[in-house]
């Protein structure tokens, strides 16, 4: 049976390849279609990095499943699903911002994330770095462990969060951060759920929500968070879904919770 850490050898390469076609597909990127709404955009280079990702897949591990964002979903045969994301950032790709990533998570069970266990995962940044877990085994950015320790206090954190692209989601999202920011040492959305999630696990920021998201959007950085030692899950605790995610250190997580939570988090 294959392990945590084999399949997080697959997901660092398949994550790494395909950043390198989409880092050097960037000047010719241009939107093919949208989808939610008409800024939530997708390109050429996310339907190529899916189809490589999609393709490697099916050479390497002909058995497993797949899911991803730009594709037809593939049943597994082997009990492992790949959850992949072949441009998480797309608009900051777009404009050149050296924010985006690709995202790649193997699952078992079920592919859905109230039911998935996370066995590995893989982000391979805008600037080539490539951050990893395996289940049960711990994360690193390029090879470097990632251990976050300390907890700081909810006046004292630096959150990271992002918006949806529907015009009444965004909204009720802006409300909600006008109630949360007094609370808070300050705000930023960067634009990638995955990267923020890596930059959690690495204590670039102090915490980070967001509703709204998608499997692919945070499997592989929830992985990374959580083997870094954060907690991450959803309303009351429950596991995260598209309702709502946070990931904060554990002697932080409730208080944050608690706050969005009052702050209207469950109306969103």
């Amino acid at each position: 049976m294959t392990t945590p850490l084999e399949l997080m050898d697959v997901a660092r390469t398949l994550a790494l390849e395909a950043q390198r076609l989409v880092a050097a597909g960037r000047r010719e990127a241009e939107v093919q279609h949208t989808k939610s709404s008409d800024v939530d955009i997708v390109t050429q280079m996310d339907i190529a990095a899916e189809r490589l990702l999609r393709q490697r897949l099916a050479e390497l591990r002909p058995d497993d499943g797949v899911l991803g964002e730009e594709g037809d979903d593939v049943a597994s045969r082997s009990g492992i699903t790949w959850v992949v994301d072949p441009i998480d950032g797309t608009v900051n790709y777009l404009y050149g911002i050296p924010h985006w990533s690709v995202s790649v998570a193997a699952v078992s069970g079920p592919p859905e994330p109230r039911a998935w266990t996370l066995e590995a995962g893989a982000v391979a940044d805008a600037g080539g770095s490539v951050w990893s877990a395996a289940r049960g085994e711990g994360a690193w950015r390029d090879g470097r462990r990632l251990r976050r320790e300390g907890t700081p206090a909810l006046g004292a954190s630096l959150v990271a969060t992002g918006f949806q692209y529907t015009a009444d989601k965004r909204a009720a999202q802006g409300r909600l951060v006008a109630q949360l920011l007094p609370q808070i040492r300050d705000i930023r959305r960067l634009g990638s759920a995955s990267i923020d999630l890596c930059h959690v696990a690495a204590g670039l920021v102090d915490a980070y929500y967001e509703h709204g998201l998608h499997p692919w959007d945070f499997a592989a950085g929830a992985l990374i968070a959580a083997e870094a030692g954060l907690r991450v899950a959803g309303l009351d605790g429950a596991a995260p879904d598209d309702s709502l995610l946070v990931a904060a250190a554990p002697g932080a997580w409730d208080a944050l919770h608690d706050a969005l939570i009052a702050a209207g988090a469950r109306t969103i």
